[in-house]
């Protein structure tokens, strides 16, 4: 016998007495938060194993602050997730909705491509048309959302250094900022948030938890960096993994991908629409001739529920 269905009684929250129910103090309790309007709801998804907690603030409510975003994404005492993603009502009228993204550390990130694919499936859930705007701090992104994948286009590549950003003038198609770990020179990108490419002669052997926090810091970086360790495995399939600045060693990661591709034509080892294999799966990549980088690739529900009034607490 499953828990009974809840019901509603001049707009509070009732759930029937039901002998499956054994914990009347926490029903009480979370009864109370949800009746006095405390209770805020959240979406767990991801992108090839990228994953996300995803709150809804377009109708005011609860926005994170740095240190509350890090415990949300904590692994053992909070939700657990690579990025926290807050919607909330664009600025752009051209948009149809804005999203803003913390790190696991609580930092901000301009851009995330995996994040983009799971809000554009969320929208058209939601009765978005197959084709709209989403605003993030990177640009506008164009998502189109279809029977099979989501292809969102992330803007144009930036390849001056004033752009990764660097700190000072350097080439950014041969960048030699690892040469202290036998690293050979790295191609930077920026595709909303910086990126360091390095190309390999396998990336399942590259030390990413190892290598990747000692790049991410590196003085030339002022912003940090996100770290790619990236092998051609022919000029339309790569392999790469992936080291994100303020999260750490993820699954997947959509402007990673982006930066890879983007990096790989640059050298002349791939061609302008490739493969990308990532820890957590496959995505399809195209640098355009206008510039942009389009990706394609899914979205995928893992479960939804409500924080606890600890996860709230100082709340800005």
């Amino acid at each position: 016998m499953g828990l009974p269905s809840p019901r509603r009684a001049r707009g509070r929250l009732i759930i029937p007495s039901s002998p499956c129910i054994r914990f009347p103090k926490l029903a009480r309790v979370f009864l109370s938060l949800y009746n006095r309007g405390m209770r805020v709801s959240f979406i767990k998804m991801h992108g090839l194993g990228n994953d996300f907690v995803i709150l809804d603030a377009r109708r005011g409510g609860f926005r994170p602050s740095p240190e509350q975003a890090r415990r949300i994404a904590g692994r053992r005492r909070g939700v657990g997730c690579d990025q926290l993603i807050l919607l909330e009502a664009p600025a752009n009228p051209a948009a149809r909705v804005a999203m803003r993204i913390f790190n696991a550390d609580g930092s901000r990130a301009g851009a995330c491509g995996n994040a983009a694919r799971c809000v554009a499936r969320l929208e058209r859930e939601s009765g978005a048309p197959a084709a709209f705007m989403i605003e993030s701090d990177a640009g506008l992104l164009a998502a189109e959302v279809g029977d099979d994948a989501i292809a969102v286009d992330m803007g144009p590549a930036r390849l001056d250094w004033k752009e990764i950003p660097l700190a000072r003038a350097a080439d950014t198609l041969n960048l030699d900022i690892g040469k202290d770990q036998d690293l050979p020179p790295a191609v930077c990108v920026s595709m909303g948030n910086p990126h360091a490419v390095f190309f390999v002669e396998d990336a399942e052997k590259a030390e990413v938890a190892r290598l990747g926090p000692l790049i991410e810091v590196h003085p030339l970086f002022p912003e940090g960096v996100n770290v790619e360790f990236v092998s051609v495995r022919d000029g339309t399939h790569l392999r790469m993994r992936v080291w994100e600045r303020g999260t750490g060693v993820t699954q997947a990661c959509g402007t990673g991908a982006c930066a890879a591709l983007v990096a790989a034509v640059r050298r002349g080892l791939a061609r302008r629409r490739a493969e990308v294999m990532l820890d957590g799966g496959a995505l399809m990549v195209e640098w355009l001739e206008n510039g942009h980088v389009r990706m394609e690739g899914p979205a995928t529900h893992s479960f939804a529920g409500a924080l606890a009034p600890e996860m709230l607490e100082d709340a800005s």
